[in-house]
């Protein structure tokens, strides 16, 4: 009998099919993305210490292409001499603090009302809604150059009104998202079993909402950079001789028919920038987003 069964198993593992590992590829443009982020972020952190003349002194004649041998004119100078390396470097500090910082608070503050909205219903979710719809209606442009023209324009100044765009986003996405994972079993199981509504938003809901709105920030400090390039460009962003990747471009644009280099460069570190934190937010999504996989 024990050699019949062992024959048996031994057929019947035989007739199983081989079912081949899924083997998840990785996209040869998320991986250059992440490096892209990498160093763009390791030269900011480490600006102070790099080998480079200071962003605000001039180390050459005004306008000059880039060149090699010399690290301070790797990139070529603008229109006042000074190293466009340099101001690119210092540069990246402005642009990733306010759209990291601009994007977190907008996070924080839209995932909060997005939740309370959406779980407590009633006339607190109507509330939210019309607040983030009067705000969405609300033309950003618009908005960004008021903020500038009434205020000092500062880097606290660009955060409150870049976080006031994004607020109403987070808060319509953590909304639905909300209201979709309140109707799961597991919070009803929850309710049922006498739990409060504040071990419910944050033990059952929060969990399962913060994935979707952390894949989808990428996205949003990529818009913010561009926000802020464009305030920059219109003189109405950081104020000189702080260099910003916008105020380089506004810098060089009377020039860019004889020195295209001085809007080029920095135009091309925003592309690759925002591109990047665009291929992150995607990938991010597919990874982490379990409404995907659901």
């Amino acid at each position: 009998m024990t050699t019949h069964s062992h024959a048996v198993a031994g057929v019947a593992a035989q007739a199983e099919p081989a079912v081949p590992r899924v083997r998840r590829t990785r996209s040869v443009l998320v991986v250059l993305a992440y490096a892209w982020l990498f160093m763009v972020i390791a030269v900011a952190l480490l600006a102070d210490v790099l080998p480079l003349t200071s962003y605000a002194t001039p180390v050459g004649f005004p306008r000059q292409g880039p060149q090699w041998g010399s690290l301070d004119l790797l990139l070529g100078t603008d229109t006042q001499g000074r190293s466009i390396l340099a101001r690119c470097i210092h540069g990246a500090r402005v642009s990733l603090v306010v759209g990291a910082v601009a994007g977190l608070l907008g996070f924080v503050i839209g995932t909060m009302l997005g939740m309370l909205g959406g779980y407590l219903g009633g006339k607190f979710d109507s509330l939210v809604r019309l607040i983030a719809d009067t705000m969405l209606a609300f033309p950003p442009l618009i908005l960004l150059l008021a903020l500038s023209s009434i205020l000092t324009p500062s880097v606290r100044t660009l955060l409150v009104g870049l976080t006031l765009l994004v607020v109403p986003t987070f808060t319509r996405l953590a909304r639905a998202n909300t209201l979709a994972w309140s109707a799961r079993e597991f919070v009803l199981a929850a309710r049922n079993m006498g739990a409060g509504h504040r071990r419910i938003l944050l033990k059952e809901i929060l969990p399962n909402v913060l994935p979707a709105l952390g894949a989808y920030l990428p996205i949003v400090m990529a818009a913010l950079i561009v926000a802020e390039g464009s305030l920059s460009f219109l003189g109405l962003g950081i104020p000189p001789p702080t260099p910003s990747w916008g105020g380089m471009i506004s810098d060089g644009k009377d020039a860019i028919a004889d020195f295209p280099h001085l809007v080029f460069i920095p135009a091309l570190v925003i592309f690759l920038t925002v591109f990047s934190l665009n291929q992150a937010g995607d990938h991010l999504r597919q990874r982490f987003d379990r409404t995907l996989h659901d």
